[in-house]
């Protein structure tokens, strides 16, 4: 997508938003590629965002809470401060990603990859995690959770050293 392109459709995304859907048109981005893309404070608050292509975009303190992630790309997305209240980003990878600080209260990530994903405390906020793949260095993080018992049978461990080139 161009530049000019997303900037139409996040213009009108902000109408949609302040209007209360009286205006303006909800952001579609379902299968766009927004690889590296720079999003750093925006408002992607309801998007759709299925199947996007967004490994390497910096959406460092972006407001997707509600929005549609499943099985978006998101390896190597800056996500630090990032609001994920209640996104659905179920069957995301997001291997690599950096979640530190983010809001993720009710965040559904079954069946999502975070193999060296970084994240700290935030992870207690997730709502669902059932069959996600983490790496051996985040069981700490994840054990932590308060509902770790009811999806310990279910989850992926892979080695925690990153293999070379």
């Amino acid at each position: 997508m161009k530049p000019s392109e997303l900037k139409a459709v996040l213009d009108q995304h902000r109408l949609w938003l302040e209007s209360g859907g009286k205006q303006g048109k909800r952001a579609d981005l379902e299968g766009v590629n927004l690889e590296g893309v720079n999003l750093v404070g925006a408002n992607l608050v309801g998007a759709n965002l299925v199947g996007a292509d967004l490994g390497g975009a910096n959406l460092h303190g972006a407001n997707l809470a509600n929005a549609n992630l499943v099985g978006a790309d998101l390896a190597n997305a800056d996500l630090a401060n990032a609001n994920l209240v209640g996104a659905n980003l179920v069957d995301a990878y997001l291997a690599d990603a950096n979640l530190h600080g983010a809001i993720l209260r009710g965040v559904n990530l079954n069946g999502a990859n975070l193999r060296f994903a970084t994240f700290d405390l935030n992870f207690k906020q997730v709502r669902w995690f059932g069959s996600v793949t983490f790496s051996q260095d985040q069981i700490p993080w994840v054990c932590l959770h308060p509902r770790y018992l009811e999806w310990a049978d279910s989850l992926k461990w892979v080695k925690a050293e990153k293999l070379s080139a």
